[in-house]
């Protein structure tokens, strides 16, 4: 018996989008679709003759199957803040809006407000800290502003601005040089500091936003000693070019670690907008105190005295609290003896919210706030190498890219587990060297006798050999540890593939065979 199949395809001018509809019959079958103004041509394989009772049934199913000629569509957008859902009705396609209804409500005006500042102000994707982040730098520049503002009226007024008796050359004069050594000093200052705008990042910001705070002090003071107008606002300007070159620096920076969607541009786009209105709102302040004291002249030449120490507490206060809500990805070495440290006592890696949360400012620095503490560089000829640690340069190899040894400042009674690191040395071969390093730091902490030997000159066998012993063990689980921990960073979010050093923990030793030429 022969097989037979029919397919036939109709259109309708009613419905959209195509739907098939399938006609089952004991041997042929019908596959039917409607489309919107476009008809085909029917044809068929070993096309029998229908029987009356056949075409009845077919046309009853495509009947039953017709849809009503309006219906939604399964698509959604979103304009302007508002979601549209698309809508097909008879022969066109409509939009509908899901949430116009709240036009109507008192809440609608202020909705639409906070939507369009938000549009205005924030980026499309980025961390979610950085609203927080933007409200505490709305703090900042605001109350700086305006300190800036009343600054640069007080040494108007020292200069002589104003009055008849001022030289307009003269002051013309004072103000190029002060711009020109502040300049001069911007220079020199950015040479030196280098690397130290990637690795102490959110110190050095703050450093210097306390260095501009003092200097608007300085600017404010010129009205009081104007025969020092020169000394004082050089001083002062050269402090804000310092302040002004690492802003710039870490600007870039800091818009990268709320960059999520590598959208650096539409972050550092909206930066800008942030401090130019932020900028003229602090403006706004000034010239309001300006005028509420304008009929007090003895109000209004102590006005900048009295809203100095207020405003700048609240300026610092914001910057601080800003950097604190930074969260930086890339790996520094106190962000990876962070990292290496949870992952020894909690088997984890700490996301860069929970390491920036324990790095802090670190504003003084003190190496010695814990014990043993960890250095990256090469040996320091005003330290003393315990003789337990020659050991460990004895027994490199080729194939080794690091070294673990034992040093301890002739002015401190502190040692120091120092990780000197091979040139060409990998981000992975530093990570180990750290994950060893804090090893050895947990086996010495718990034992007293480590510390009396190390800061000892004897030289025994017996601890020689426990100090080898102690390295290799500490070497071979580090290795061994350090493959998953580099994934785990990874899925953190840590750029992993590299680590940033400062100018002293960037020196490298050489392997004796090593061609360096």
């Amino acid at each position: 018996m022969q097989t037979s199949a029919q397919i036939t395809l109709k259109s309708s001018p009613h419905i959209f989008p195509p739907r098939f509809l399938i006609s089952h019959h004991p041997s042929p079958f019908s596959l039917q679709t409607h489309v919107k103004n476009r008809s085909f041509k029917a044809f068929s394989i070993s096309n029998p003759p229908k029987t009356s009772k056949e075409s009845d049934v077919e046309h009853i199913l495509v009947k039953e199957e017709q849809p009503s000629s309006k219906f939604p569509l399964p698509v959604e957008t979103r304009e302007n803040g508002r979601v549209y859902s698309y809508i097909w009705n008879e022969n066109r396609l409509e939009a509908v809006c899901l949430d116009c209804d709240s036009v109507s409500s008192g809440l609608s005006f202020e909705n639409g407000l906070r939507k369009w500042v938000r549009d205005l102000f924030i980026p499309k994707q980025v961390g979610g800290n950085y609203v927080e982040y933007v409200k505490w730098k709305f703090l900042h520049r605001v109350f700086s502003s305006a300190l800036q503002v009343l600054a640069t009226q007080a040494m108007f007024g020292a200069m002589g601005v104003g009055y008849a008796r001022s030289l307009p050359a003269a002051a013309a004069m004072k103000w190029v040089l002060k711009d020109g050594l502040g300049r001069l000093s911007r220079c020199i200052y950015t040479a030196s500091v280098g690397s130290g705008f990637d690795t102490n990042l959110k110190r050095v910001r703050f450093a210097t936003s306390i260095l501009f705070s003092l200097s608007i002090g300085v600017e404010l003071m010129t009205p009081l000693f104007p025969h020092c107008f020169l000394l004082l606002a050089s001083v002062a300007n050269i402090a804000k070019q310092i302040s002004l070159a690492c802003y710039l620096a870490t600007a870039s920076a800091v818009h990268r670690s709320f960059a999520v969607a590598d959208n650096l541009g539409e972050v550092s786009a909206k930066a800008q907008i942030q401090t130019v209105c932020f900028d003229n709102l602090g403006l706004l302040l000034a010239v309001l105190l300006n005028l509420i004291c304008k009929n007090n002249q003895r109000l209004q030449t102590g006005l900048p005295f009295v809203v100095y120490p207020i405003f700048s507490a609240i300026d610092l206060y914001g910057i601080y609290r800003a950097l604190k809500h930074v969260h930086l990805q890339t790996l520094t070495k106190d962000r990876l003896e962070i990292i290496v440290s949870t992952w020894i006592e909690s088997q984890y890696v700490p996301s860069p919210a929970e390491v920036s949360a324990k790095e802090g400012l670190n504003l003084l620095d003190d190496p010695g706030r814990q014990t043993w503490p960890i250095r990256i560089g090469c040996l320091d000829t005003k330290s003393r190498i315990p003789n337990v640690s020659w050991s460990s340069m004895k027994s490199l190899s080729r194939d080794d890219f690091f070294f673990i040894c034992i040093e301890t400042c002739r002015s401190r009674t502190q040692s120091h587990i120092l990780v000197c690191l091979r040139e060409g040395a990998r981000a992975i071969d530093t990570t180990v060297g750290m994950l060893q390093a804090c090893y050895i730091r947990k086996v010495l902490s718990s034992s007293s006798r480590w510390q009396n030997v190390t800061e000892g000159c004897d030289f025994s066998d017996f601890f020689g050999l426990e100090w080898l012993r102690l390295i290799t063990d500490t070497k071979r689980r580090a290795q061994g540890e350090s493959t998953e921990m580099h994934k785990e960073m990874l899925r953190s979010g840590w750029i992993a593939n590299n680590v940033l050093f400062s100018i002293q923990e960037r020196a490298r030793y050489f392997f004796k065979d090593d061609n360096h030429g």
